[in-house]
């Protein structure tokens, strides 16, 4: 073999190793809160600033990441985007999770008019979108199921302790949902803080 073989052959090799592990490398990670709740945790590495769609098999596309200016917000690596949670309506099935990266802050709606231009394709890439600056799209899946029981409110004593299945409270009297935090919107609002 000459030289100019084995270059080739090491370079191949180098290009079809470097495929396999981008592959594997993901930008954020979706984790599953109950059934139809999820957060997306961004990993180490990724430019600061993100949006957060999701598109449903219907059509449906959503915006998660809202705030006053409608831009792209602030997203800190190993914490949920927008410090909470997002609920997805399981009528709507598997939904395709679109978080777009940026270095610096972008206009969402223009992006979500972009999203929707692009629905038919298998794969999105940064340089699909027209944005300025650097920005990098992951895409990511969720499959909502129906929740368990609902959670029912009970009376709050003065110990702190709830009586589960207490009569109503009386006027004047404290009375306080069970279990945790706010359920989100149907409209895939946050569930906690938005965070901007």
């Amino acid at each position: 073999m000459t030289r100019w073989s084995w270059a080739v052959a090491v370079l191949a090799l180098g290009v079809g190793c470097s495929k396999g592990t981008e592959a594997t490398h993901s930008r954020a990670e979706v984790r599953k809160v109950s059934g139809s709740t999820m957060e997306v945790v961004p990993n180490e590495g990724q430019l600061p600033y993100c949006l957060l769609y999701t598109v449903s098999q219907k059509g449906i596309i959503r915006q998660l990441t809202m705030t006053r200016e409608n831009r792209s917000i602030k997203c800190d690596a190993g914490r949920p985007i927008a410090n909470s949670s997002f609920r997805v309506p399981p009528e709507e099935g598997t939904v395709k999770v679109y978080i777009i990266f940026s270095d610096q802050r972008i206009q969402a709606g223009s992006v979500a008019q972009q999203l929707f231009e692009l629905q038919g394709r298998e794969r999105v890439t940064g340089m699909d979108f027209r944005l300025p600056g650097q920005a990098f799209v992951e895409m990511l899946e969720f499959t909502p199921e129906e929740g368990g029981a609902p959670v029912t409110g009970g009376r709050v004593g003065a110990g702190g302790e709830v009586a589960n299945g207490a009569a109503p409270a009386e006027a004047g009297s404290t009375e306080e949902g069970v279990g945790g935090s706010t359920p989100a919107t149907d409209g895939g609002t946050p569930s906690g803080d938005a965070g901007t």
